[in-house]
């Protein structure tokens, strides 16, 4: 085979032409982890973005054979004083919560910072039109971006209290430090050890089992994801009745960035597919840790699982869709596609709003996600009352919003505060989700219930341009701890219906083909 020289974080290196992706080679060749693979490979999340000859590019669709003589340089590759202080500026902002989207935004903001010319927030929000991410909000990263080269930034920070908030926020233990958005967030498939198989479904119930992903992937005859040309699809009508208000919603991706991924040892435990982040409750039910060590145990060598961007969609779960109506007392009917556990849910917080589960053709469900079925009646009721309340979730926390022209503003009083940069980066967080859900987000599920949106730009997530500015007020109590971020997610996405008019359907802004076609970068490289 021809031989590729190349430079990759300033050291001279020769590999061979297998047709492999710069992504690929960097992470299965040389075991530079840090490069992440979020889409599977669509050039669409910019988890994947290096510096090529000091431009940032996203590698997974970047064709390893053009990378002939240029010189690369991924997170490991920086100087060591430059790659501390983006850790350093992320931690001290919350611009980082798993970790995963990060370091390729670290590496696209130090190209910004390496140009000449005076570089504005605004044209890093649009540097960022490359890039997804589900955690933080957005605004947490600009500040970031301000943020970097100040002097002593996490002096007087217990980051033992800011990892017991994340987890609180979280739901899984979690860590804050500066390594963390740099790219030690401990994600499974960047422990597994480089003699691993590595696993991949081959699209008919099995799996395929190969030396590499490349090789895997090959042998599976991966089939690119698409975007459906088609409309969304709300599965269920409005019960019969006279409704104050009324709301329907459709089938909603969680859309964690990192595919579900896992690696076991024969006879060991597997590694959690949660890793540095709960995955918004997508991955309580995941099969990779226990396909890993079935496959293990049948190789007798380590393996490897991982799900492509594709399988992650069409088989993690998604936010049941529901159609209700509401009277002002609060009193109603919820019809909601059949989820174990969403008429508690909802009946904990909405007492009066009674629940009808209805069989649905479509992608599994799951109550587990973020303040699934209650936060959907919350909203109905605000909309029922053409107002909105405090909210008060199963948790214990109280939270309230406001979504107006100029911004949102909210505020959560969810105990002891803990750590006030955490805290306030898991609002921001929810508070982009929530305004992505209402607004955006939804995914095109036939009438056979097939998913037809597999690319991940095409679930609708708010991009750093489109982000209204918000406050948070954090209020103080000497109560226990508790999350604070789904009551934020709750009384955002009831404020927003409030503000928008009391539309009966969301996504209430989307028209399909204006929400993002991807990273130029890949266009440019494929």
């Amino acid at each position: 085979m021809n031989q590729i020289d190349l430079e990759i974080n300033g050291r001279q290196v020769r590999l061979r032409d297998r047709g492999l992706s710069l992504l690929e080679a960097l992470r299965d060749d040389l075991g530079i982890r840090s490069a992440k693979d979020g889409c599977s490979p669509q050039g669409q999340c910019g988890c994947c973005t290096v510096l090529v000859d000091g431009q940032p590019r996203v590698a997974c669709v970047t064709p390893l054979r053009r990378m002939r003589g240029r010189a690369v340089t991924t997170i490991e590759g920086l100087d060591p004083d430059v790659g501390s202080r983006w850790g350093a500026a992320f931690c001290a902002t919350g611009g980082s919560q798993c970790g995963f989207c990060t370091p390729g935004i670290v590496l696209r903001l130090e190209g910004l910072r390496q140009r000449e010319a005076p570089v504005s927030d605004d044209t890093v929000r649009k540097s960022l039109l490359a890039h997804l991410c589900r955690c933080t909000g957005w605004h947490s990263i600009i500040e970031a971006w301000s943020e970097y080269g100040a002097p002593l930034v996490l002096v007087g920070r217990d980051l033992e209290r800011a990892a017991a908030r994340a987890t609180i926020e979280g739901g899984v233990p979690q860590r804050v430090d500066p390594d963390v958005p740099v790219g030690g967030g401990g994600f499974a498939d960047d422990a597994a050890p480089p003699d691993a198989l590595v696993a991949v479904r081959d699209g008919r119930g099995g799996w395929v089992v190969g030396e590499t992903l490349a090789e895997a992937r090959s042998a599976a005859g991966k089939v690119q994801g698409r975007r459906a040309p088609g409309e969304l699809r709300w599965p269920l009508d409005f019960p019969p009745g006279e409704w104050d208000g009324r709301l329907r919603t459709t089938w909603v991706e969680p859309a964690y960035l990192e595919t579900d991924a896992s690696w076991c040892e024969p006879g060991g435990e597997p590694a959690s597919p949660l890793a540095n982040g709960g995955a918004f409750g997508g991955k309580e039910s995941s099969e990779v840790g226990a396909v890993a060590r079935r496959l293990a145990d049948e190789h007798g060598r380590p393996v490897r699982v991982l799900y492509s961007r594709e399988d992650t969609v069409r088989l993690g779960p998604k936010r049941p869709p529901m159609a209700g109506g509401v009277r002002g007392d609060g009193t109603g009917v919820m019809r909601v596609v059949r989820t174990p556990g969403i008429a508690g849910a909802v009946g904990r917080v909405v007492p009066g709003i009674s629940v009808e589960e209805v069989d649905v053709p479509g992608p599994p469900t799951s109550a587990g996600l973020r303040a699934a079925g209650w936060a959907e009646a919350v909203a109905l009721v605000a909309s029922a009352r053409d107002q909105t309340a405090p909210v008060l979730s199963p948790s214990g926390a109280v939270a309230e919003a406001v979504v107006a022209d100029d911004g949102v503003e909210l505020s959560v009083r969810c105990g002891d505060i803990l750590d006030e940069v955490v805290l306030r980066s898991y609002c921001l967080g929810a508070a982009h989700m929530a305004l992505s859900w209402v607004w955006s987000e939804g995914i095109t599920v036939d009438e056979e219930g097939e998913v037809q949106d597999l690319t991940i730009r095409s679930f609708g997530i708010l991009r750093a341009v489109d982000m209204p500015p918000v406050t948070v007020h954090l209020e103080p109590s000497g109560d226990e701890p508790v999350n604070g971020s789904d009551a934020v997610f709750a009384a955002v996405a009831a404020a927003a219906t409030v503000a928008g008019g009391c539309p009966d359907a969301w996504p209430t802004r989307r028209a399909r083909g204006q929400d993002g076609d991807g990273d130029g970068d890949a266009k440019r490289s494929s």
